[in-house]
């Protein structure tokens, strides 16, 4: 299932506007800040499909019965250009366990690349919400990678996908992939250029949000 917020008329817009527009981008604050905002409504979105208790709360004048998780989700990142989504998603989501990954393309002089996937650091997922933070799905490549490599620490019940931009094709090899995976997006491109790049896109969400690192 895929899931655009741009379908609809919402703010979620003109924040993707924001994302996009170079003039504005000088300002990493601020493009961190919207990255962390729609990480807030897709948490949002995600949190009307999860499981529910009620428990008595005691107020200064008496009791109400109140909605409460069931079980807290595990909230999983692609480092570096994941995190402003990820702490969006904390925000909201602010008991639930964390998991990391390190999943990055490797290029080759021919501008071709593997995801090289070097570090993880995740909780017990058996049975497990889990939701990935990848601002970015371009191939998709990097993004079926991390959620092979979290199934081998334990079996999710439900994985969602949290993202700014997607691509079609990037989409479609995720679906084809993990076909039971739901993708929350900003919005979806249908361009993405011969080194995996989409357009119109953004540029390099991890740069952008960080600063631009020397590794090529």
């Amino acid at each position: 299932m895929v899931r655009n917020l741009s379908n609809t008329y919402s703010i979620v817009g003109e924040w993707i506007g924001e994302l996009r527009d170079v003039q504005l981008q000088a300002d990493r604050m601020r493009f961190r800040r919207n990255l962390e905002r729609i990480g807030e409504i897709c948490a949002l979105e995600i949190s009307t499909r999860l499981a529910y208790t009620t428990k008595e709360v005691q107020t200064p004048l008496g009791t109400a019965t109140c909605k409460s998780l069931a079980e807290q989700p595990v909230l999983a990142t692609i480092l570096r250009a994941g995190l402003p989504l990820h702490y969006g998603l904390l925000n909201v989501f602010d008991k639930a366990d964390n998991a990391f990954v390190s999943a990055y393309r490797k290029h080759r002089l021919d501008g071709s690349f593997d995801i090289s996937l070097e570090y993880i650091s995740c909780p017990d997922l058996d049975n497990r919400v889990v939701v990935i933070s990848d601002p970015m799905i371009a191939t998709g490549s990097s993004l079926v990678k991390t959620i092979q490599v979290l199934r081998e620490e334990g079996a999710p019940k439900e994985i969602h996908v949290v993202s700014a931009i997607a691509c079609t094709v990037g989409i479609e090899f995720v679906k084809r992939a993990e076909p039971n995976v739901t993708i929350w997006c900003g919005d979806i491109d249908e361009e993405l250029t011969a080194k995996g790049y989409i357009v119109p896109g953004l540029g390099d969400a991890g740069d952008l949000a960080f600063g631009p690192k020397v590794q090529a």
